[in-house]
Protein backbone atom coordinates (compact mmCIF):
# COMPACT_ATOMS: atom_id res chain seq x y z
CA UNK A 1 0.00 0.00 0.00
CA UNK A 2 1.67 3.53 -1.11
CA UNK A 3 2.78 5.69 1.95
CA UNK A 4 1.23 9.12 2.33
CA UNK A 5 2.21 11.94 0.29
CA UNK A 6 4.84 14.16 1.70
CA UNK A 7 4.85 16.68 -1.36
CA UNK A 8 2.54 16.79 -4.00
CA UNK A 9 2.38 19.58 -7.60
CA UNK A 10 -0.17 19.35 -9.23
CA UNK A 11 -0.50 20.59 -12.99
CA UNK A 12 2.38 23.48 -11.29
CA UNK A 13 3.23 26.29 -13.16
CA UNK A 14 5.69 29.30 -12.54
CA UNK A 15 6.52 32.23 -14.76
CA UNK A 16 8.73 35.29 -15.15
CA UNK A 17 7.73 37.85 -17.29
CA UNK A 18 5.42 35.89 -19.37
CA UNK A 19 8.00 32.89 -20.13
CA UNK A 20 7.45 29.82 -17.86
CA UNK A 21 9.82 27.93 -15.96
CA UNK A 22 8.07 25.59 -14.39
CA UNK A 23 5.70 24.27 -16.73
CA UNK A 24 2.46 22.38 -15.68
CA UNK A 25 4.61 19.60 -13.51
CA UNK A 26 2.70 16.78 -11.13
CA UNK A 27 4.81 15.17 -9.02
CA UNK A 28 4.67 13.00 -5.93
CA UNK A 29 6.73 12.48 -3.29
CA UNK A 30 5.91 10.28 -0.41
CA UNK A 31 6.90 9.97 3.13
CA UNK A 32 9.10 6.50 2.50
CA UNK A 33 11.00 7.91 -0.33
CA UNK A 34 14.05 9.34 -1.38
CA UNK A 35 14.19 11.09 -4.56
CA UNK A 36 17.02 12.78 -7.20
CA UNK A 37 16.13 15.45 -9.39
CA UNK A 38 17.85 15.19 -12.70
CA UNK A 39 18.37 18.20 -15.09
CA UNK A 40 20.72 20.68 -17.02
CA UNK A 41 21.45 23.66 -16.15
CA UNK A 42 18.80 26.27 -16.78
CA UNK A 43 15.67 23.59 -16.03
CA UNK A 44 13.97 24.91 -13.33
CA UNK A 45 15.93 22.75 -10.44
CA UNK A 46 15.87 25.13 -7.47
CA UNK A 47 13.08 26.91 -9.34
CA UNK A 48 11.35 23.73 -8.23
CA UNK A 49 12.83 23.68 -4.74
CA UNK A 50 11.90 27.27 -4.17
CA UNK A 51 7.92 26.56 -4.90
CA UNK A 52 8.58 23.34 -2.51
CA UNK A 53 9.38 25.49 0.08
CA UNK A 54 6.86 28.08 0.21
CA UNK A 55 9.42 30.75 -1.54
CA UNK A 56 7.62 30.97 -4.44
CA UNK A 57 4.37 30.23 -5.01
CA UNK A 58 2.42 29.13 -8.39
CA UNK A 59 1.75 32.17 -10.19
CA UNK A 60 0.27 30.94 -13.26
CA UNK A 61 -1.38 27.84 -12.18
CA UNK A 62 -1.62 24.76 -10.53
CA UNK A 63 -1.59 24.00 -6.36
CA UNK A 64 1.22 22.53 -3.86
CA UNK A 65 0.14 20.42 -1.17
CA UNK A 66 2.17 19.15 1.48
CA UNK A 67 1.54 16.66 4.40
CA UNK A 68 -1.78 16.28 2.62
CA UNK A 69 -2.44 20.16 3.15
CA UNK A 70 -2.49 23.25 0.92
CA UNK A 71 -2.24 26.15 3.18
CA UNK A 72 0.26 25.43 6.13
CA UNK A 73 1.68 27.87 8.04
CA UNK A 74 5.03 29.10 6.24
CA UNK A 75 7.57 29.57 9.27
CA UNK A 76 6.57 25.63 10.51
CA UNK A 77 7.19 24.81 7.01
CA UNK A 78 10.82 26.33 6.39
CA UNK A 79 11.54 24.75 9.84
CA UNK A 80 10.08 21.21 8.81
CA UNK A 81 12.24 21.58 5.48
CA UNK A 82 16.29 21.59 5.53
CA UNK A 83 18.08 23.31 2.49
CA UNK A 84 21.63 22.53 1.68
CA UNK A 85 22.50 24.58 -1.16
CA UNK A 86 26.24 26.29 -2.42
CA UNK A 87 24.57 29.89 -2.22
CA UNK A 88 23.85 29.92 1.16
CA UNK A 89 27.14 29.78 2.00
CA UNK A 90 27.27 33.12 1.37
CA UNK A 91 24.55 33.52 4.15
CA UNK A 92 26.47 32.12 6.85
CA UNK A 93 29.01 34.60 8.88
CA UNK A 94 32.58 33.73 7.88
CA UNK A 95 33.80 33.76 11.65
CA UNK A 96 31.33 32.35 13.06
CA UNK A 97 32.05 29.20 14.44
CA UNK A 98 31.08 25.80 13.17
CA UNK A 99 29.65 24.21 15.90
CA UNK A 100 27.36 27.98 15.57
CA UNK A 101 26.47 27.50 12.28
CA UNK A 102 25.20 23.78 13.27
CA UNK A 103 23.32 25.33 16.42
CA UNK A 104 21.28 28.44 13.95
CA UNK A 105 19.70 24.60 12.45
CA UNK A 106 17.77 24.83 15.83
CA UNK A 107 16.03 27.90 15.31
CA UNK A 108 15.96 28.48 11.49
CA UNK A 109 18.40 31.69 11.61
CA UNK A 110 21.58 32.00 9.58
CA UNK A 111 23.90 32.97 12.33
CA UNK A 112 23.42 33.15 15.84
CA UNK A 113 23.31 37.25 16.65
CA UNK A 114 24.69 38.40 19.35
CA UNK A 115 22.13 40.60 19.85
CA UNK A 116 18.87 38.38 20.49
CA UNK A 117 21.12 35.29 20.92
CA UNK A 118 18.29 32.18 21.71
CA UNK A 119 18.57 30.78 25.11
CA UNK A 120 21.09 27.76 23.96
CA UNK A 121 20.40 24.41 26.46
CA UNK A 122 23.32 21.61 26.97
CA UNK A 123 20.81 19.79 24.94
CA UNK A 124 21.20 21.82 22.12
CA UNK A 125 24.95 21.64 21.84
CA UNK A 126 24.96 17.63 22.79
CA UNK A 127 22.68 17.71 19.80
CA UNK A 128 25.12 19.76 17.30
CA UNK A 129 27.80 17.75 18.40
CA UNK A 130 26.52 14.31 17.78
CA UNK A 131 25.03 16.08 14.42
CA UNK A 132 28.47 17.14 13.81
CA UNK A 133 30.17 13.72 14.67
CA UNK A 134 27.72 11.78 12.43
CA UNK A 135 29.39 13.86 9.44
CA UNK A 136 32.40 13.87 10.41
CA UNK A 137 33.42 17.65 10.96
CA UNK A 138 33.49 16.85 15.20
CA UNK A 139 37.00 17.81 14.63
CA UNK A 140 36.29 21.21 13.15
CA UNK A 141 33.39 22.55 15.81
CA UNK A 142 35.80 25.35 16.75
CA UNK A 143 36.99 26.56 13.35
CA UNK A 144 35.44 29.33 12.12
CA UNK A 145 33.03 28.32 9.35
CA UNK A 146 34.57 30.69 6.32
CA UNK A 147 38.19 28.96 6.27
CA UNK A 148 36.73 25.56 6.17
CA UNK A 149 37.28 23.76 3.01
CA UNK A 150 34.14 23.30 0.19
CA UNK A 151 33.81 20.03 0.94
CA UNK A 152 33.69 20.68 5.38
CA UNK A 153 31.15 23.44 4.94
CA UNK A 154 28.84 21.53 3.12
CA UNK A 155 28.84 18.52 5.99
CA UNK A 156 28.22 21.10 8.39
CA UNK A 157 25.32 22.62 6.63
CA UNK A 158 23.54 19.41 6.87
CA UNK A 159 24.34 18.69 10.20
CA UNK A 160 22.69 22.15 10.69
CA UNK A 161 19.51 20.94 8.22
CA UNK A 162 19.25 17.90 10.39
CA UNK A 163 19.44 19.82 13.83
CA UNK A 164 15.53 20.52 13.74
CA UNK A 165 14.44 16.98 12.95
CA UNK A 166 13.39 17.79 9.78
CA UNK A 167 10.15 15.86 7.50
CA UNK A 168 12.69 16.50 4.33
CA UNK A 169 16.00 18.06 3.60
CA UNK A 170 16.90 19.08 0.27
CA UNK A 171 20.48 18.73 -1.16
CA UNK A 172 21.30 21.41 -4.02
CA UNK A 173 23.40 20.13 -5.60
CA UNK A 174 25.92 19.38 -2.67
CA UNK A 175 28.76 18.09 -4.92
CA UNK A 176 29.39 21.07 -7.56
CA UNK A 177 32.87 22.52 -7.36
CA UNK A 178 34.24 19.34 -5.08
CA UNK A 179 37.65 17.64 -6.30
CA UNK A 180 36.68 14.00 -7.32
CA UNK A 181 37.94 12.87 -3.78
CA UNK A 182 35.63 14.61 -1.96
CA UNK A 183 32.82 13.96 -3.89
CA UNK A 184 32.85 10.47 -3.79
CA UNK A 185 33.50 10.84 0.20
CA UNK A 186 30.61 12.88 0.35
CA UNK A 187 28.32 10.38 -1.56
CA UNK A 188 29.87 7.38 0.07
CA UNK A 189 28.34 8.94 3.39
CA UNK A 190 25.16 10.21 1.92
CA UNK A 191 25.04 6.73 0.79
CA UNK A 192 25.60 5.34 4.21
CA UNK A 193 22.98 8.29 5.79
CA UNK A 194 19.89 7.39 3.12
CA UNK A 195 19.84 3.84 5.01
CA UNK A 196 19.68 4.75 8.68
CA UNK A 197 15.95 5.31 9.51
CA UNK A 198 16.52 8.08 11.30
CA UNK A 199 17.27 10.21 8.21
CA UNK A 200 14.57 12.35 7.04
CA UNK A 201 13.43 12.14 3.14
CA UNK A 202 15.47 13.78 1.10
CA UNK A 203 15.61 15.37 -2.05
CA UNK A 204 19.05 15.27 -4.03
CA UNK A 205 19.56 17.87 -6.85
CA UNK A 206 22.21 16.99 -9.74
CA UNK A 207 22.87 17.20 -13.35
CA UNK A 208 25.03 14.31 -13.11
CA UNK A 209 23.62 10.49 -13.45
CA UNK A 210 26.57 8.97 -11.31
CA UNK A 211 25.95 10.79 -8.47
CA UNK A 212 22.61 9.10 -8.02
CA UNK A 213 22.89 6.31 -5.17
CA UNK A 214 21.27 3.43 -4.90
CA UNK A 215 18.58 4.43 -1.90
CA UNK A 216 17.45 7.32 -4.60
CA UNK A 217 15.19 5.10 -5.88
CA UNK A 218 13.06 7.57 -7.53
CA UNK A 219 14.04 10.22 -9.95
CA UNK A 220 12.55 13.47 -11.68
CA UNK A 221 14.02 14.66 -14.60
CA UNK A 222 13.08 17.98 -15.30
CA UNK A 223 13.79 19.70 -19.20
CA UNK A 224 13.00 23.23 -19.77
CA UNK A 225 10.56 23.62 -16.96
CA UNK A 226 8.36 19.95 -18.08
CA UNK A 227 9.05 16.57 -16.48
CA UNK A 228 10.60 14.75 -18.98
CA UNK A 229 10.82 11.76 -16.96
CA UNK A 230 9.26 10.61 -13.62
CA UNK A 231 9.38 6.81 -11.39
CA UNK A 232 11.84 4.80 -9.94
CA UNK A 233 15.25 5.56 -11.15
CA UNK A 234 15.68 1.86 -12.59
CA UNK A 235 13.12 2.53 -15.17
CA UNK A 236 13.91 6.00 -15.79
CA UNK A 237 18.02 6.69 -15.50
CA UNK A 238 18.66 5.75 -19.85
CA UNK A 239 20.94 6.29 -22.41
CA UNK A 240 18.08 7.69 -24.38
CA UNK A 241 17.52 9.77 -21.43
CA UNK A 242 20.93 11.53 -21.45
CA UNK A 243 20.63 11.73 -25.36
CA UNK A 244 16.95 13.50 -24.92
CA UNK A 245 17.80 15.66 -21.83
CA UNK A 246 21.33 16.71 -22.06
CA UNK A 247 21.69 16.50 -26.14
CA UNK A 248 24.82 13.88 -26.46
CA UNK A 249 24.34 10.50 -26.44
CA UNK A 250 26.66 7.81 -24.27
CA UNK A 251 28.17 4.64 -25.52
CA UNK A 252 26.94 3.16 -22.76
CA UNK A 253 25.67 3.25 -19.49
CA UNK A 254 27.55 0.97 -16.81
CA UNK A 255 26.44 -0.39 -13.41
CA UNK A 256 29.23 -0.37 -10.47
CA UNK A 257 28.53 0.31 -6.67
CA UNK A 258 24.86 0.94 -7.12
CA UNK A 259 25.12 3.74 -9.74
CA UNK A 260 25.06 4.44 -13.18
CA UNK A 261 27.83 5.74 -15.28
CA UNK A 262 27.88 7.06 -18.58
CA UNK A 263 30.67 6.23 -20.61
CA UNK A 264 30.71 9.04 -23.15
CA UNK A 265 32.55 8.21 -26.55
CA UNK A 266 33.51 10.72 -29.59
CA UNK A 267 29.93 10.44 -31.04
CA UNK A 268 28.94 13.67 -32.17
CA UNK A 269 25.79 15.37 -31.04
CA UNK A 270 22.75 14.08 -32.73
CA UNK A 271 20.74 17.74 -32.04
Amino acid sequence: MPSDPLLEFRDVSFEVGGRKIIDRVNWIMRTDEHWALLGPNGSGKTTLLRLATGFLWPNAGGSIWRCGQQCLNLGSLRQSIGWVAAHLVAAVPSREPAIETVLSGRFAQWGLRQWNRPLLTPEDYNRAEFQMEKLGVASLAKRPFGVLSQGEQQRVLIARARMADPLLILLDEPCAGLDPGGRERLLADLAVWLTDPETPQMVFVTHHVEEILAPMEHTLVLDRGKVVRCGRTDEVVSAQLLTDVFGTAPCRIENAGGRRWPIWGNRQSPL
